[in-house]
């Protein structure tokens, strides 16, 4: 198609030549233009996705200067030189190369930020390409090497020497860098596993946890509820254990331990229990709170208050208003809420006891001490008898 294009071409003299190719291509980028993309915007207008706008208005520009510029590379290309100004070879490097490297550049950026508009429209609507900005990083280095490629080719630069330096230099990067490649790969892994997305509340193994607020080549970090930002390699969350708490659900059930004395009638207990977590408003009314009695214990029978709240962060706040709801509600109820007491017995020598009876009171008052306790409840002692 294009030989037969610069043959008829060639038939003609220069300058009619020059200005048929040229007014064609200015002809053909206003149509372009005023014609053609208007109308495709009017139809994608009446759509409900933003791709297609997204895809349209990166590629406008590169089509009217596709067009512009095709005049003056196919002017460039007809084969006879005679009737030219200049010689056919420096019209075609100052003229033909460069027009067709514009063309390059021009299409590998819209390429480019049509991938990357694309990743954050899907990301703005919250699916689980969160983690895609570790691919469209990827995207524009292969734009930037396919470009690169492309005009070298164009000039017709010999890359041949280069490919081998680069072999030998992407070894030496590559034992250089080889916690960034096992990071990225990891990134990968975490991203095909759907391990978490950017908003998930996360615990790792080693005790960090936080709200992911931005995934990277390299790491991911974590913004803790301390507002602190944590950044953990990809590699170590990659062979890491990892609590995803927002998944699959965003909700989070909160235990909160309770204990109450032995004899106490445990309906009412639970039933006042559960009114307190119910009219709590940072607790979900579906599903219902409710009570669970767990074991005997030493000094109380343990119970846990089981609750829904709407996202982890709201865990440490939720749990501060039923402790304070509940304990107000059992004083008021008088429902005891029990602690381990200890007894002791303080014994008060008297004149002419024997030694070793002073001695036995001292080595209980030893062994007493040894013993745990958290509250005393000391009791009076005895008066010395009248002599």
């Amino acid at each position: 198609m294009l030989a037969e294009i610069t043959e008829y071409l060639s038939g003609f003299p220069l300058w009619e030549r020059t200005v048929l190719v040229l007014g064609l291509s200015l002809l053909a980028a206003v149509v372009l233009e005023v014609g053609l993309i208007r109308l495709a915007r009017r139809l994608v207008s009446r759509t409900e996705s933003r791709l297609d706008n997204i895809v349209l208005d990166e590629l406008r520009w590169p089509l009217v200067i596709s067009a512009a510029l095709a005049g003056v590379w196919v002017l460039t290309a007809t084969p006879d030189g005679s009737t030219s100004v200049a010689f056919q070879q420096q019209l075609t490097e100052f003229f033909g190369k460069p027009s067709l490297a514009v063309i390059v550049l021009v299409w590998a950026r819209a390429l480019n930020n049509i991938v990357n508009r694309a990743v954050e429209e899907v990301k703005d609507n919250g699916g689980r390409y969160d983690f895609a900005p570790v691919f469209s990083n990827v995207w524009t280095l292969l734009m930037l090497v396919g470009a690169t490629g492309a005009i070298l080719a164009i000039f017709e630069i010999n890359i041949t020497p280069l490919l081998g330096a680069a072999g030998i230099a992407g070894i030496a990067v590559g034992f250089a860098a080889k916690d960034t490649v096992a990071n990225f790969f990891g990134g990968l892994a975490l991203y095909f596993d759907d391990t978490y997305k950017i908003g998930d509340y996360i615990v790792l193994d080693t005790g960090d946890a936080g709200t992911v607020v931005r995934v990277g080549i390299r790491s991911t970090t974590l913004l803790t509820r301390d507002e602190v930002m944590v950044t953990v390699p990809n590699s170590v969350l990659n062979s890491a254990r990892i609590i995803n708490e927002s998944a699959p659900q965003r909700r989070k059930r909160i235990r909160i331990p309770l204990g109450v004395a032995y004899g106490t009638d445990l309906d009412a207990f639970e039933e006042l229990a559960v009114e307190v977590a119910e009219a709590e408003t940072m607790t979900l009314d579906s599903p219902k709170p409710r009570m669970r009695f767990r074991r005997f214990g030493d000094s109380a029978l343990e119970y846990e208050l089981l609750c829904w709240v709407t996202s982890p962060n709201r865990e440490q706040r939720a749990r501060h208003h039923l402790n304070r709801s509940l304990y107000a509600a059992m004083n008021e109820a008088g429902i005891e809420i029990p602690f381990p007491k200890r007894d002791v017995n303080l014994t008060v020598a008297r004149a002419g006891d024997d030694i070793g009876s002073l001695g036995e009171v001292e080595r209980a008052a030893k062994e007493a001490d040894q013993v745990e306790t958290s509250e005393f409840t000391p009791v009076a002692a005895e008066e010395p008898a009248d002599e």
